[in-house]
């Protein structure tokens, strides 16, 4: 089993703006598990505001890959359960690990992931298109660009409700809300009468991840369901979440792969909650990733792949009608370049 990986910058069609960031680029890392002649593709980007770089993903991939390339193991579970104590501090790092290790994994027993969890894409939702936080003129704008019958809408401006309004004057696509924990309590249960109205299907993570208190009355008192994103991180935050959000969005690269990412949801699903899996402007080595287990998800958000100027990879294809898998076994993601 040998270990590699390397880095990419991938280029942004527009700067991308939320509550608490911008970017033109986003840094990736792409890990390759080769075993033999069978390989494995996984990915994780950046993030300054999870402290995710570069630097430390590869430092814990310099550590682990002892583990990796020497300790016995044969499902990606097993890999996952050897580098808890290595990733206790960088799931980002372990995600790509885990991912390409799922993607082999699938090779070796001559299936697609999907096949290999018994799952049916033709149950895949519809993913949203997301736009990023600009003025409104440029949002319209983007929205003509791809049209699309879900937009999720970064907010966490002092317009907010008269960004909607504004929009919804040039489209009858349904909303999602993104405030990226941008909002109090009371502007989230005040604004979700407006906005439902407006067409607004969910509010994604309104307050501050650590609200507690806030979010036991938004959910309360919202009118639309409310999502938690940066509160539900890890696998300990589902249970949190029940009886302060409707539903979850589980990020991979946060969860630290497609194996918790799995658990996460399975225990969502046990306390009635909705289940979502949203992406982090991955390649398309990431969002193939997504697409495969997307059949369990009453939402998904994979559109990374397509906010990018150029991918160093190609996956499946996602229209608003279907999506469209490659016809090779694991993942089915490759580099192009």
């Amino acid at each position: 089993m040998n270990l590699s990986y390397l880095v990419e910058d991938l280029p942004l069609k527009h700067t991308f703006t939320i509550a608490h960031q911008s970017r033109d680029v986003q840094d990736t890392l792409i890990v390759k598990l080769q075993d033999g002649a069978l390989y494995g593709l996984g990915e994780s980007t950046t993030n300054p505001f999870y402290g995710m770089t570069i630097t430390n993903m590869s430092e814990c991939l310099e550590r682990f890959r002892p583990v990796v390339e020497k300790a016995k193991w044969e499902t990606p579970a097993e890999l996952w359960d050897l580098g808890k104590e290595i990733f206790k501090e960088n799931p980002f790092a372990q995600c790509a690990v885990d991912m390409a290790a799922w993607d082999l994994y699938a090779k070796k027993c001559g299936l697609k992931l999907y096949e290999l969890l018994k799952l049916d894409p033709a149950d895949i939702p519809t993913t949203n298109f997301t736009i990023g936080i600009d003025t409104v003129e440029k949002m319209v704008s983007k929205m003509k660009e791809v049209h699309w019958p879900i937009y999720k809408i970064k907010l966490g401006t002092s317009d907010d409700l008269d960004i909607i309004r504004e929009l919804r004057k040039h489209t009858d696509s349904v909303f999602r809300i993104d405030a990226n924990c941008a909002w109090t309590a009371d502007q989230a249960i005040s604004y979700s009468r407006e906005l439902e109205k407006l067409g607004v299907e969910f509010m994604e993570q309104p307050l501050a991840k650590d609200d507690l208190d806030g979010m036991k009355e938004v959910f309360k008192h919202s009118i639309l369901p409310v999502i938690a994103d940066e509160s539900c991180i890890v696998e300990s935050d589902v249970k949190k979440c029940k009886g302060l959000f409707h539903g979850i969005n589980v990020k991979l690269v946060k969860a630290g792969g497609i194996t918790p990412g799995l658990r996460m949801l399975r225990e969502a699903r046990s306390y009635g909650m909705k289940t979502m899996v949203g992406c982090m402007t991955e390649s398309s080595v990431g969002i193939t990733a997504i697409a495969h287990i997307a059949p369990l998800l009453d939402f998904v958000d994979m559109d990374g792949a397509m906010l990018l100027s150029k991918d160093p990879a190609e996956g499946v294809v996602i229209t608003p009608e279907k999506v469209i898998f490659p016809e090779r076994n694991g993942i089915g993601a490759r580099m192009v370049d």
